[in-house]
């Protein structure tokens, strides 16, 4: 870590400054030069080294080239200080220190010993003061490049607006504050420091050598999950040898904190992830810190939080959760899996009808009329104006699936794909929220089947909570809409953001992390991209 920086002034030859890194001290001379020609070599100097990057080289002409960091003053010496101090800790959130340089930058600023020096040097500090500002706001990745269903869009900010607040504010603070400011990002901070404290102790400890126990099970193996259970805090110090009811009750608190059925039962899921080491963990906190940065923004005080790999669909209301469901999302297929991004809901459907996708009918109903014209009978054919066309008036062999020239669409009811309610934030990826008939598939613990909309394990009371806002009576409310037996639409008085997220470690209000599944491996490939940007796991003495 580096000290602060000071400074003084020598008349010796032209004047000098000295920079202390460490416990080093180096005085750096600049050589006799009238006033002018030093102010010239500096001003073309910066020009130089900003030419490549426009905001840089826009923000020094705005100023007539003054300087930020690099004059042997207070101010500037604070702001050195709180850059060098921020980029040489960039571990604790999880950014690569190696992409800032701070050995390298200090090299710059012990060796400029000339105006021209001084000028490359203030330059180079502006290009790391921004690359890490953006780096600890808004991310290091760009989240579509990693994975095309990642479209979220990042909250960039103005990198101009950046060095102005800068020169505004005093400079340790305004870095520190640069990182997400919610309390989700704050808990995987303490739980990256915890894991990484684990890695020098071992982590768990040996792993269970079989791939699933029972109950009343004895030996070695039991043994083993008995020590990885208290090594994680589920489980208090025992001598048992014996599967016994305590084990049963830790193997819950252990499957509740990863989205696992509750039956105290090790089965294969549950010992797949009893077995998942710190390494593993750790690497999806990380993971979750940088997409916490993609959504570092204002999310609303009401909203919709859906979290993609934990299988749920929330509501928040001022930071408090005060409705939560399960829920099923897209199957592991191409075309079908659900992207994250963020949006508005507008309006609620009660009782709606189901105009089937394109690529549903063509894909999935086409060849299946082909081979018998009577299939999927209960969902009618249209014509371009709406018009429902008698399936024997079709030869559904003469087209394929750019030919075909009707659409689909299922009447409201309780066999409707969509249930009797969906959710409806307008997309142009066609997503939304909604009810369904298929209720057994929220039982499961992985719940991976929809085309990619999200359907509720129980949609009327989400329904009930949203409109708790706008009605003194939702319950009554929504029950006459939906006794009509109509599609009706009901639109929200205070339309709220809704967020579509996926993170594999998440926070609790209890302070608990919890884990699950990357069922699309989308962090694998974002951890994959952070480690090519030079992250790394680092353990952590003390």
């Amino acid at each position: 870590m580096y000290g602060i920086l000071t400074e003084k002034r020598r008349v010796m030859h032209g004047a000098a400054l000295m920079i202390g890194a460490a416990a080093t001290a180096v005085t750096l001379f600049f050589a006799p030069a009238p006033a002018f020609a030093q102010v010239t070599a500096y001003k073309q100097a910066v020009a130089e080294g900003a030419a490549q990057d426009e905001d840089i080289a826009a923000f020094y002409r705005g100023s007539d080239y003054a300087p930020v960091w690099t004059e042997a003053t207070d101010s500037h010496r604070a702001r050195r200080a709180a850059l060098m101090e921020a980029i040489s800790s960039a571990n604790l959130h999880g950014l690569p220190v190696a992409r800032y340089d701070p050995q390298g930058l200090m090299e710059k600023l012990r060796n400029a010993q000339t105006a021209r020096d001084r000028g490359l040097a203030e330059v180079e500090m502006t290009r790391v003061f921004l690359q890490y500002a953006r780096d600890l706001q808004t991310g290091i990745l760009i989240p579509s490049r990693i994975d095309a269903n990642i479209v979220r869009e990042v909250p960039y900010r103005d990198r101009q607006a950046y060095l102005a607040d800068f020169l505004k504010s005093d400079p340790a603070p305004f870095l520190r504050n640069l990182r997400p400011r919610t309390m989700e990002y704050n808990a995987l901070m303490r739980e990256k420091l915890r894991m990484e404290k684990l890695m020098t102790t071992g982590g768990w400890g040996q792993i269970v050598p079989v791939a699933s126990l029972k109950p009343g099970a004895q030996g070695s193996a039991v043994v083993a999950l008995r020590d990885r259970l208290v090594a994680m805090g589920y489980l208090k110090r025992s001598n048992a040898i014996t599967y016994d009811n305590a084990m049963s009750a830790a193997v819950r608190s252990f499957q509740k904190d990863h989205g696992l059925n509750e039956d105290g039962v090790a089965g294969a899921g549950t010992m797949t992830e009893i077995n998942k080491s710190v390494e593993t963990r750790l690497q999806s906190v990380i993971v979750a810190m940088e997409r916490e940065r993609w959504l570092n923004k204002e999310r609303g005080e009401r909203h919709v939080l859906v979290n993609i790999p934990a299988f749920t669909a929330a509501i928040i209301d001022n930071g408090h959760v005060t409705f939560e469901t399960r829920s099923v999302i897209g199957a592991n297929e191409s075309g079908r899996l659900t992207p994250e991004f963020s949006d508005t809901m507008e309006y609620i459907v009660v009782n709606p009808t189901w105009t089937v996708p394109r690529s549903i009918v063509t894909k999935e109903y086409l060849p299946s009329m082909q081979r018998n014209p009577g299939a999927v009978g209960h969902i009618d054919l249209i014509d371009s104006r709406g018009r429902v066309v008698p399936r024997g008036a079709v030869n559904f062999n003469r087209y394929n699936a750019r030919t075909f020239p009707f659409g689909m669409r299922q009447k409201p009811g309780n066999s409707n794909a969509l249930g009797l309610v969906k959710f409806i934030f307008p997309n142009k990826y066609n997503i939304y929220l909604h009810d369904t008939p298929s209720k057994s598939l929220f039982e499961r613990d992985v719940r991976a089947f929809s085309h990619g909309c999200v359907r509720l394990a129980d949609p009327f009371d989400f329904a009930y909570t949203l409109l708790s806002a706008q009605t003194s009576d939702p319950v009554g409310f929504f029950k006459a809409q939906l006794n009509t037996g109509r599609e009706t639409f009901v639109h929200l008085d205070v339309e709220l953001p809704v967020h579509l997220i996926y993170r594999t470690a998440f926070t609790t209000p209890r302070g608990h992390t919890q884990y699950r599944a990357d069922i699309y491996g989308r962090d694998a490939k974002i951890w994959d991209a952070l480690s090519k940007a030079g992250v790394a796991l680092g353990a952590v003495q003390g």
